[in-house]
């Protein structure tokens, strides 16, 4: 069975979402101590004790979650658990799935979510952006409202089928909401993110990320990459390059990476990461794919005595 692990993006973060790999784990404390001191702000106590605030911030959010995320399937490789053979993620998950490949150093990794969390911050005032989850209502609908109305409106996450998360300037996304109710959507959930993320309004963080980017060192990895903008395996260090720079203002096409990696052979994944956000996508996308949530404690543990 080939195996192929998964890392999540913004919204899976929770306070006190990793406590109990904390006292586990002196690893897994070690992680984020480190990615503390890159950044410059005390991530482990932000993740144990907040504020909720705090812990949203853009720039904060995405290197506690690639630091989160990278330490657990550490931890679980250490303690056993299979290899990976395919890997993704979804937004600033696939850094932390880039790290895991070695293309990046976990450093390297740190330091460049947390410099596109504030450029993508510094890209729309606070306030001035929103995004929304349209539930029940096939892609093609939304996207054909978003294309009627003017302004910034466009898809951002094809997560699952019957679920798409649109993004842009909060009058526009205001609008498409409420067409999509009138279309017949089941729910349109408004999203608590500071940023409007994967649409145009990230167009200067997407040219911010070009310097970054050609400055940092990219390996060859020693897995796929399924990169959220094609949703195609890579492993060239130019393509996953020029992937990330378009990510931060492109859709990501979280359905289509994981369908790809199951006609390309994934039969078991492995979500890891807070929360189970993904594993819960996963179960709308292909019931028949094996996943397991690592974020839960129980299940992390239960699946390491399975490979022990």
């Amino acid at each position: 069975m080939t195996k192929a692990y998964i890392f999540p993006g913004q919204g899976s973060q929770s306070v006190g979402m990793v406590d109990d790999f904390l006292d586990a784990s002196s690893a897994f404390s070690n992680r984020l101590k480190e990615a503390s001191d890159l950044i410059g702000f005390d991530l482990t106590a932000i993740v144990k004790n907040g504020p909720v605030e705090e812990l949203n911030r853009t720039e904060i959010t995405q290197p506690a979650l690639l630091a989160t995320s990278v330490a657990m399937c550490e931890h679980f490789l250490a303690e056993g658990g299979p290899s990976a053979e395919l890997l993704a993620g979804h937004s600033v998950g696939e850094y932390s799935a880039l790290v895991v490949s070695g293309a990046f150093t976990f450093s390297d990794g740190v330091a460049l979510v947390h410099h596109r969390g504030r450029l993508m911050q510094q890209a729309v005032p606070k306030g001035e952006g929103l995004m929304a989850a349209v539930i029940g209502l096939d892609d093609h609908v939304v996207e054909e409202i978003c294309a009627e109305i003017d302004g910034v409106v466009s898809p951002a996450n094809y997560n699952s089928p019957g679920q798409l998360v649109i993004a842009g300037s909060a009058k526009a996304v205001e609008i498409a909401s409420d067409r999509c109710q009138e279309a017949g959507a089941r729910r349109v959930i408004p999203l608590e993110v500071s940023v409007p993320s994967h649409c145009d309004l990230m167009n200067s963080a997407s040219e911010g990320l070009v310097d970054l980017l050609n400055e940092a060192s990219i390996q060859t990895p020693r897995v796929p990459i399924y990169q959220n903008v094609n949703a195609r395996p890579s492993t060239d260090p130019d393509e996953i390059r020029n992937g990330l720079i378009e990510q931060v203002r492109s859709p990501v096409l979280w359905t289509e990476c994981i369908r790809s990696m199951i006609r390309d052979g994934a039969t078991e994944f492995f979500e890891c990461g807070p929360g189970r956000v993904l594993s819960g996508l996963m179960r709308r996308i292909d019931r028949s794919a094996q996943t397991v949530a690592l974020g839960d404690f129980s299940s992390f543990m239960k699946q390491v005595e399975m490979f022990k």
